[in-house]
């Protein structure tokens, strides 16, 4: 039994969004109780965890990450200057992958799962590829993740760029880890059906991913670029969106990435079929690819969410760039407001994925939560807190983090792992990387 107390609590909840020198009570993995300080008198034998006037709110939740394009930070490679998004795919990505072995993946999973604690991150939905190593490879990642107690879903990206065989490999990795899933019943594990673009799957291998997947809802990047939608129309006559549901890859626990050159009767058709989206604003600002429309999306009353594609772990830093990046592509300064829908759409995204209540601080609801050191010098209300949130409320503020009840993180100290034995065991790993690079 853990009581969080003496600070702001921002429910999430839109009926009651601010709680002023508020606890919460958590008994096992679930939030059983808000209130204030009579929760520390009503349950004395409690483990206080004490908020020292910040703010207490729920972990954050990336719902589209790569947590093996960690090794690429800094990560020079002579002579590339890519052009175009292909440029970047086939200069940097595509040749990173293959090379990524079992414990790269291990290592790039721990990398990013620490600095997602540290971060306030608690939830992951990631899409992961090491074409040379895919058998287990999800495993690798599910081993880092448990480690560290974070909650995450994984895929494992199907693609046709680097022949059958390691197609095939894909599709049974994502059955088989999927497989693991049912019977393991982990509480903070869950996967997806991965693949990667319509431009590097076949309509042969879509057919076999169809046939393959388990219900557990496919993860595929949708018309990211122009030249993604370009190639669907000139090989398939279909744009990206109508080519998939061909095959009945769209449905309620799909999710359908960056979107960016989609037009209204692809919306409508990924609003019929109940499918989730996920905006990544870093990402596609880093890659030039375009700014998705967001604001379309959410007129519509699509589920959009937001994700980092590997840039962040940091949500908050996410936040901020998705609402200046509509400001500066309407050429508003008063738009950006989507942003506040993005952040509660991860809510219903992270619970409907994990099949679990994720995202609010409320009874009944898992008991993750974050503690930040932040004291704001002008008013909090159930009115302006999300903007506290947007404009004042960075990653680095994260002092404290629980899952499912459990502390990973109090007063900025990791718990469980070292955190500099990791980092200087990954640097050796990613070292060795390069130079096969």
């Amino acid at each position: 039994m853990k009581i969080l107390h003496n600070g702001t609590v921002l429910t999430m909840d839109p009926a009651n969004p601010v709680l002023e020198k508020g606890a919460l009570l958590i008994e096992g993995d679930k939030i059983s109780a808000l209130g204030g300080e009579e929760l520390l008198r009503e349950h004395p034998q409690a483990r206080c965890l004490d908020a020292r006037g910040g703010l207490i709110l729920p972990g954050m939740i990336n719902t589209h990450m790569h947590m093996y394009s960690a090794f690429a930070r800094g990560m020079g490679i002579p002579g590339y200057r890519p052009r175009s998004f292909t440029d970047i795919l086939e200069g940097l990505w595509w040749r990173l992958d293959k090379l990524l072995t079992p414990r790269d993946n291990y290592y790039s999973a721990m990398v990013s799962g620490i600095e997602a604690i540290q971060n306030g991150t608690t939830t992951l939905i990631d899409h992961h590829a090491s074409p040379n190593s895919a058998a287990g490879s999800l495993d690798e990642l599910a081993q880092a993740c448990s480690e560290l107690g974070l909650r995450a879903s994984l895929s494992y990206e199907v693609s046709d760029r680097d022949g059958p065989a390691v197609a095939a490999a894909g599709i049974a990795e994502n059955t088989r880890f999927a497989r693991w899933c049912e019977e393991e019943k982990s509480p903070r594990l869950a996967a997806s059906f991965g693949l990667h673009a319509a431009f590097t799957l076949s309509d042969e291998t879509l057919g076999a991913c169809a046939k393959a997947a388990r219900g557990q809802g496919f993860h595929v990047h949708t018309a990211e670029a122009q030249s993604d939608r370009d190639y669907s129309m000139e090989r398939h006559g279909l744009p990206v969106v109508k080519r998939l549901d061909k095959f009945g890859l769209w449905g309620p626990r799909s999710l359908a990435i960056h979107c960016v050159h989609i037009d209204s009767e692809e919306m409508d058709i990924l609003a019929q079929r109940d499918v989730s989206l996920v905006h990544n604003p870093e990402s596609n600002m880093g890659n030039a690819v375009g700014r998705a429309r967001v604001e379309a999306m959410v007129e519509k009353g699509l589920r959009l969410g937001l994700g980092s594609d590997g840039y962040t772990t940091d949500m908050f830093e996410g936040m901020k760039v998705a609402n200046l990046l509509l400001k500066h592509g309407q050429g508003d300064p008063a738009a950006g407001g989507e942003v506040e829908a993005l952040l509660a759409n991860n809510i219903d995204i992270a619970s409907r994925h994990f099949g679990r209540s994720i995202g609010r601080l409320a009874p009944g609801w898992q008991a993750d939560a974050i503690i930040l050191k932040y004291k704001p010098y002008t008013p909090l209300t159930g009115e302006n807190w999300f903007y506290h949130l947007l404009m004042g409320v960075s990653g680095g503020m994260v002092a404290t983090v629980l899952v499912d009840g459990r502390i990973l993180m109090e007063d900025g100290q990791l718990l469980g792992v070292d955190r500099e034995k990791v980092f200087a065991q990954a640097r050796p790993q990613a070292e060795r990387l390069w130079k096969r690079l």
